[in-house]
């Protein structure tokens, strides 16, 4: 059993500005501390073996400029990969438009690895699709990254689990509801959504990872 509230307490949530290569955009930044020295951590991110127990099987030719597939989730582009440190990638999800994925490694002083990963997408399509349809979608892209972040801290400890399968599990289903409250305010302050609008969207990104759940924590 995972200590729910701890695992969403350990992350730092927020709305940045990150550009991509067309342009402005709007990225996703999650910031958490994992106990592992940069190296298992850099090796987890980038083992293809040791990455298909944590976030799933991947193909393809992983090195800078090659491209990459992860089964039944996103693939793209290897546009960076500076070890330990830094690897960053184009995400494009089946037919979704093209995004950018970064991920920052930053050894600690007690030797461990503080962990960032931050999602940018086109700035002037993101802020069309909150304002045509709200935040709910921008909520559950968060809550499926935060899902990401504790798979990975589960592989760093030795948790033994089923990647392709544990998202369906009651405790990743209730992670997944409280990460979506966890990012509401979040996103409500970015984009100034009114109260009931930013419980409507939080109950939609809800309904998405657990659909038997009222929304109400």
């Amino acid at each position: 059993m995972i200590d729910i509230i701890n695992q969403i307490n350990a992350t730092h949530r927020e709305i940045g500005n990150q550009a991509v290569a067309t342009g402005a955009g709007r990225s996703l930044l999650l910031r958490r501390t994992y106990g592992a020295p940069i190296e298992d951590v850099w090796s987890a991110c980038t083992d293809p073996e040791r990455l298909s127990r944590w976030l799933g099987p991947i193909e393809g030719d992983l090195r800078v400029g090659g491209r990459f597939q992860l089964k039944n989730n996103a693939g793209g582009e290897i546009l960076r990969c500076e070890q330990p440190h830094l690897i960053k990638v184009t995400w494009v999800l089946g037919e979704g438009m093209p995004t950018e994925v970064e991920v920052r490694l930053t050894p600690s002083d007690d030797g461990r690895t503080i962990f960032e990963l931050e999602h940018a997408s086109p700035a002037e399509i993101v802020d069309q699709l909150v304002n045509t349809y709200g935040p709910g979608g921008t909520i559950g892209i968060g809550g499926g990254w935060d899902l990401t972040l504790i798979a990975l801290d589960m592989f760093l400890n030795g948790v033994s689990f089923d990647c392709a399968t544990w998202e369906d599990t009651p405790e990743a289903k209730e992670f997944a509801a409280r990460s979506c409250h966890a990012w509401g305010p979040v996103i409500q302050a970015a984009w100034e959504t009114s109260d009931d609008d930013i419980a409507a969207a939080i109950a939609f990104a809800v309904q998405h990872f657990s659909p038997e759940t009222d929304g109400a924590h």
